[in-house]
């Protein structure tokens, strides 16, 4: 078979490698990747210049978009009508450009994703700051081509003075490649321009002291600066962007709500409330009571309505980790540089852009120097016409037509041909005195102006000012605010860093139930009043420990078997004083036999600074705070018991600490610290206190090295049938660990036996609980001062086989200022109870230094 010769015999692999390559070639430069001179992809390019030519401009009336559509589609984009005027309408769109280069009249969508009205009913023109890229257009000043049928040109770039790659970013998706580039802020990149003219080798760090960030139109919060160190030095990075969140306390109902007003960059607002209604509706998220979207004219408004029990931080860290509130934006700076796609860090853009101003200006002034230079040739021939006036018009009426007078004009005044055709055009009204003057003038005029140009050409410290001039211009009519926020240094953020520190009374009751309450709740009152309703307890529960510590504080959780747990305040369920709480196992992982102990808030874990544990049989052991730093969800051994004993209390200590151990009988012992030496977690420990029969340890306080025994800090002892007193730390001597001690309180069948011991200062107070769950909160300076051997007195009315079980101390500075309460005068005797006779002391066993552990397993 013969082959036509119309027929090409081609390889199908090259012919598919050269067509594959010349459709991604055209796919990265002609549609998806923006200009690093103008920052712009063809069609935005297209769009504004035929806008320009249409006469729609900024101060101009609006047109129908469908006729900006129909002329770039029609001259210079042989696309689709919708991917057109897609581009047209978010050009117009302030949530999405940070400097909007189309004024829209009309819908034009929307943050919650509405698309735009059609393009026959919107309106449109070119915003004013879009007049900055077309300047100057026609004057030489860019590289033309011919359109897609070469029927007319098209400039191949704006010759922009505004940076508009950083301010307004973009983002496309070529063949092989992508670009992901943020806005900026007008002002930031601006000055960042000149601060590079004035110094070329400018760092990173002296850069982000100029523009720290991206400054996206919806505003938000960058979290952390690593990200956009990174993608300012290499062109690449990931920055994580969260919505900007208000919590409002409504005083009426003591809800909280979450008021979200910014949301990260292109986030749709309805697409977001749907997913939290989602979340909420799975049971993902609990404690949401209602979702609004209060959005208007005057901005954005979501609300998410709490539950009173839950803690707004919570909810919102919850949010973030969940939904588009927090999202990730990976920057790629990728644009076409001299025809190639490039990736480049931010002083490499702003480099390129100076670069194109340089030539934009250097062609702009050739042009008008050119120009200049044309007229002022112009006008050195109308002067010489005028300086022989006669002569030239005799001389023109003497010749026969046009061109001999032209010819004659030239031979007879060395004038150029466009010099003489300039005189002929020249009217007679001209010739009048004023004329002359002004032709004069202007002659003068510009040959000043050809002199400046050529200097602005000849000197490149008077280019770079002319350059530094328009930028400035541009600074002092577009500058805006910033609109998103930068927090420089992130780490790894936890529901901790949310949450906002706030005194907590933390209660536990003999079953496991816990909660925290803010401090703020409970009012203080007089000695010796009913007191308030605190937790509501079962009938065969009660209260049996209470302390006041920061949200943020960690709290080491020791049980009856010698482990120990580790959570922070604000993991514990929230509740007011009147509720219990929520069981304790919800939080721990504890056995049947398993119960709390001991609590031991920890503000921060210190190398030098030790946990002393005492147990019910007198037992102490010392170990580094260090060794509990690292607790897992299911616990640690905190010590090593012996049968039948049980961990009662745990404290922190520091060397040169005293300790002081109380019995429930009303013994007490006062030892230096390093009576006892550290072990490890696993060893039982060493004697701290021995007894006489049927008693026991109650209570355990750290007396702080340095404590004067005359000062405000005394030891507060309280009983179980309502009475106690604060005694002078100078009435216990310091004796020898593992003794009995001596007397602390006097304690009979009308005061009952001790239930709690704890140190106090002037202005601290402390709280009461009763196994009934009643509470009294009460200033420490209405308790009486007494000697040790005395019963005390009525701190705490209390009724039938009602007992106290539990005794917390306030700190001063937690104390509500507006809380008022009369003291008692120090000493003074109330009439209810007198002051006993003063009972023999009981003398310390010395020498009780055995150990009662081998050594540390």
């Amino acid at each position: 078979m013969t082959e036509s010769p119309n027929i090409i015999p081609i390889n199908i692999e090259d012919e598919i490698r050269h067509s594959y390559l010349d459709y991604a070639m055209s796919v990265i430069i002609g549609r998806a990747l923006p200009d690093v001179r103008d920052g712009l992809k063809p069609v935005h390019r297209r769009i504004l210049f035929a806008m320009h030519e249409l006469g729609n401009r900024w101060n101009a009336s609006y047109k129908k978009s469908a006729r900006v559509v129909g002329d770039v589609i029609g001259k210079y984009h042989p696309h689709g009508d919708s991917a057109v005027y897609d581009a047209l309408v978010r050009m117009a769109q302030d949530f999405n450009m940070r400097l909007p280069l189309v004024d829209g009249q009309g819908n034009f969508g929307s943050v919650d994703g509405d698309k735009a009205a059609a393009m026959r009913y919107t309106e449109a023109r070119m915003a004013r700051a879009a007049q900055e890229f077309l300047n100057d257009i026609e004057k030489n000043t860019i590289e033309w081509g011919p359109n897609y049928d070469e029927s007319l040109k098209e400039p191949l770039v704006l010759p922009t003075k505004i940076p508009n790659l950083l301010v307004n970013g973009s983002s496309g998706i070529a063949v092989g490649m992508s670009t992901n580039i943020p806005p900026h802020n007008l002002g930031e990149v601006v000055r960042a321009t000149l601060a590079l003219i004035e110094n070329p080798d400018m760092g990173v760090d002296e850069l982000m002291q100029i523009m720290p960030g991206p400054d996206f139109p919806t505003g938000g919060i960058i979290y952390g600066a690593t990200g956009i160190r990174e993608a300012y030095e290499t062109g690449r990075g990931i920055i994580r962007v969260r919505a900007r969140a208000d919590v409002e306390e409504d005083e009426r109902s003591g809800k909280s709500s979450i008021i979200v007003t910014e949301l990260p960059y292109q986030v749709n607002k309805a697409k977001l409330l749907e997913r939290i209604a989602e979340l909420v509706r799975d049971k993902k998220l609990e404690g949401v009571t209602d979702l609004r979207d209060e959005s208007d004219r005057d901005g954005m408004r979501m609300v998410v309505e709490l539950r009173r029990d839950v803690m707004p931080e919570v909810m919102l860290n919850n949010l973030f980790k969940m939904t588009a509130m927090q999202s990730s934006f990976g920057i790629i700076n990728l644009a076409i540089v001299h025809g190639q796609p490039k990736i480049m860090p931010v002083t490499e853009i702003l480099n390129h852009f100076v670069d194109f101003r340089r030539d934009v200006v250097t062609r702009r002034t050739i042009y008008e120097l050119q120009q200049a230079e044309a007229r002022a040739h112009i006008l050195e021939g109308l002067k010489i016409a005028l300086d022989h006036l006669d002569e030239v018009i005799a001389l023109i009426r003497a010749s026969p037509d046009g061109e001999a007078a032209k010819t004659g004009l030239m031979d007879t005044f060395g004038l150029s041909d466009r010099q003489a055709q300039a005189i002929l055009d020249m009217r007679l009204q001209r010739l009048t005195g004023l004329e002359r003057d002004k032709i004069l003038q202007e002659l003068a005029e510009i040959r000043l102006e050809i002199e400046r140009l050529k200097g602005i050409l000849a000197d490149e410290g008077k280019l770079m000012a002319v350059i530094k001039e328009e930028l400035e211009s541009v600074l002092a009519q577009y500058e805006t605010p910033r609109l998103t926020q930068i927090i420089a240094s992130a780490g790894d953020l936890s529901m901790a860093d949310l949450i906002a520190e706030e005194a907590m009374v933390v209660t536990v009751t003999h079953q496991g139930y816990v909660k925290r309450t803010a401090v703020t709740e409970y009012r203080a009152q007089k000695r010796g009043g009913k007191g308030r309703r605190g937790m509501a307890t079962k009938d065969e529960d009660f209260v049996q420990d209470l302390f006041v510590a920061s949200t943020h504080t960690d709290v080491l959780m020791f049980t009856s078997i010698g482990k120990v747990y580790k959570r922070t305040v604000w993991e514990l369920p929230a509740g007011s004083p009147t509720t219990k709480g929520k069981p304790i196992v919800q939080l721990l992982n504890l056995t049947a036999e398993e119960k709390l102990t001991a609590i031991v808030p920890i503000e921060d874990f210190e190398e030098g600074k030790f946990i002393l544990s005492a147990t019910r049989n007198g037992i102490i052991k010392k170990t580094e705070l260090m060794a509990y730093k690292n607790v897992h969800s299911g616990g640690i051994i905190a010590l090593g018991l012996k049968d039948g004993d049980e961990l009662i209390t745990c404290r922190l200590v520091d060397e040169g600490d005293h300790v002081v151990l109380v019995s429930k009988e009303g013994q007490s012992i006062r030892f230096q610290e390093d009576e006892t030496r550290p072990m490890g977690r696993g060893a039982s420990g060493v004697f701290g206190m021995r007894f006489r029969e049927n008693d026991e340890l109650i209570a355990m306080e750290i007396i702080p090295k340095g404590t004067p025994d005359e000062g405000s800090l005394k030891l507060l002892t309280v009983t179980k049938k309502g009475y106690g007193k604060r005694t002078e730390l100078g009435e216990y001597p310091i004796q020898g660990r593992g003794g009995k001690g001596v007397i602390t309180i006097k304690t009979t069948e009308r005061n009952g036996d001790v239930v709690s011991a704890c140190l106090l200062d002037e202005g601290d107070q402390i709280i009461v609980i009763t196994d009934h769950g009643q509470l009294i909160r009460t200033n420490a300076r209405e308790i009486s001062v007494y000697s040790r051997n005395t019963q005390g007195v009525r701190i705490m009315n209390i009724e039938g086989d009602e007992k106290i079980v539990s005794v917390a101390r306030v700190k001063e500075e937690d104390i509500d200022d507006e809380d008022e309460v009369t003291a008692v005068p120090e000493g003074q005797v109330p009439p209810e109870i007198e002051a006993e006779e003063p009972v023999e002391e009981t003398d310390a066993e010395p020498g009780a230094e055995e150990n009662i552990s081998s050594e540390e397993e």
